[in-house]
């Protein structure tokens, strides 16, 4: 980031430049609040079903540009091209789903009985204040401007800096949004404005404390959905297939494992191990594929960044030197790929390790994963239980009543059963973590009421026409 611009270079060709964006000084930031709030005071009087219309039209929109907002992805993001389409695709079908919704989950309340009259109405906070990530810039969006706006709120949007294009391209085409950008000093700005009614925030440990401090300052809620160190559980019972596994390697290496909700730890029955890494490295063979995110053929781009590349590497490093793990590389190169081209790690699976190794107990979000073997039920339920994070998990095995029965007793917000990461979700199941991988939920009829309050207006039968009343000092009935 320049002292006035974010330039975004393209990681898969560092010397590309793919675009920039203007950063927003923290000063102005209180004017572009001011403004949300007056599109607030506008949109919130229109008819749910009128802005329903208006946000179908706007995914309309969206989806005709599709092709075009992809390639942008990919190319600030190092996303493949068909992992971007899926992700903008899959945002479009999530705005429509919320609007589907909408008029149901929104409907007011109202009884008249012998006990009296009441009014439950749900109502929009006002502004809202959106911190997104880079990782699934379009979609982690649109779970907040979605519910947000079909609410009846107004938005401000602070993309992060590693991936601002696309979604402010798609920001624009959407009512009520405003859109800032600049690091931590101009978020600190937007959080801790006083018109900020609630703030929603999907990111890293170390900056969803930072935003709940501030929040909590103002006494804004907030919606925090942070880090995971999800693990993998397999049976001794499971059976999987070729594209069992397949599918299981990519759940830990889509987005070139930079994923909340990846598979991050795998742990196998120790009378099982060697079978599993045989099958899960041939799968690998065949479904990763590393090289620049437009070859079509390619299923892995590089990381993020340089800063991110050094990490991963480091980790697996120290991991395999202190605890004496192994390292196997998976997949394959696409061909004419250059490795030096980008920020590009070799994707691996690492054996041997303990659960104190840093690539263990610490989230990797990178391509690596470690394979670790147990030998009875609850013995691997307190491993895979241990940490602080508790975003996801998974049980596999071929017996579902026994998988549901050991989902219960993870300490995680969602547990997929016999599959992982994004093959496992579903627009009606709420998402969110469980210690500190945060609070507050997105998907599902909970992700929508996150964005609304409920007021009430009620006439106690007693004081109403032909009540009796009730003494100053009595409690209701």
């Amino acid at each position: 980031m320049r002292e006035n611009v974010i330039v975004r270079e393209n990681p898969a060709r560092v010397d590309e430049l793919v675009g920039s964006v203007p950063v927003t000084d923290p000063a102005r930031v209180d004017e572009v609040v001011r403004r949300a709030d007056g599109a607030f005071r506008e949109w919130s009087r229109i008819p749910v079903a009128e802005r329903v219309a208006t946000l179908r039209h706007a995914a309309d929109a969206v989806s005709a540009r599709l092709e075009e907002l992809a390639t942008l992805l990919a190319r600030e993001t190092g996303k493949p091209l068909a992992d971007c389409r899926g992700e903008i695709g899959f945002a479009v079908t999530f705005l429509r789903w919320t609007c589907d919704r909408a008029p149901a989950a929104l409907a007011s309340l109202e009884v008249d009985d012998a006990a009296g009259r009441l009014v439950v109405r749900r109502k929009p906070y006002g502004v809202v204040g959106c911190v997104t990530p880079w990782n699934a810039p379009i979609i982690l969006a649109m779970l907040k401007l979605g519910p947000a706006l079909v609410a009846g709120n107004a938005v401000v949007l602070k993309p992060a800096p590693l991936a601002p294009l696309a979604v402010t391209e798609i920001a624009a085409m959407l009512p009520a949004v405003q859109v800032i950008h600049g690091g931590a000093e101009t978020g600190r700005a937007l959080v801790g404005h006083r018109l900020v009614r609630k703030v929603a925030f999907t990111g890293g440990e170390a900056a969803g404390r930072e935003i709940a401090a501030t929040a909590g300052a103002m006494i804004t809620p907030s919606v925090l959905e942070l880090g995971g160190n999800d693990p993998a559980v397999f049976l001794p019972d499971y059976t999987l297939t070729d594209a069992d596994y397949e599918r299981l390697v990519m759940a830990s290496f889509a987005t070139s494992g930079q994923v909340c909700m990846a598979a991050k730890r795998l742990y196998v029955p120790r009378a099982r191990s060697a079978e599993f890494t045989e099958a899960y490295v041939a799968a690998a063979e065949r479904v990763l594929v590393v090289g620049d995110p437009l070859d079509p053929e390619v299923t892995m781009g590089p990381v993020i960044s340089a800063t991110a590349a050094s990490r991963i590497r480091a980790l697996v490093a120290t991991s395999a030197a202190v605890g004496g793990g192994r390292a196997v590389p998976l997949g394959r190169s696409a061909p004419g790929h250059d490795p030096g081209s980008g920020y590009f790690v070799t994707p691996q699976l690492v054996t041997g390790l303990d659960d104190h190794a840093p690539l263990v107990a610490d989230e990797q979000f990178g391509p690596a994963v470690p394979l670790l073997v147990y030998d009875d039920e609850d013995e691997v339920l307190a491993r895979a239980n241990a940490g602080e994070l508790g975003l996801g998990a998974s049980v596999w095995s071929a017996d579902e009543e026994r998988a549901f029965a050991l989902a219960d007793r993870f300490e995680a917000g969602f547990v997929f059963v016999n599959t992982h990461n994004r093959t496992g979700m579903s627009l009606r199941a709420p998402f969110g973590g469980v210690k500190r991988s945060g609070y507050g939920r997105e998907y599902g009829e909970e992700g929508l009421l996150e964005y609304v309050q409920s007021t009430v207006v009620h006439a106690p039968a007693a004081f109403r026409p032909g009540g009796g009343g009730m003494a100053a000092g009595a409690y209701p009935g």
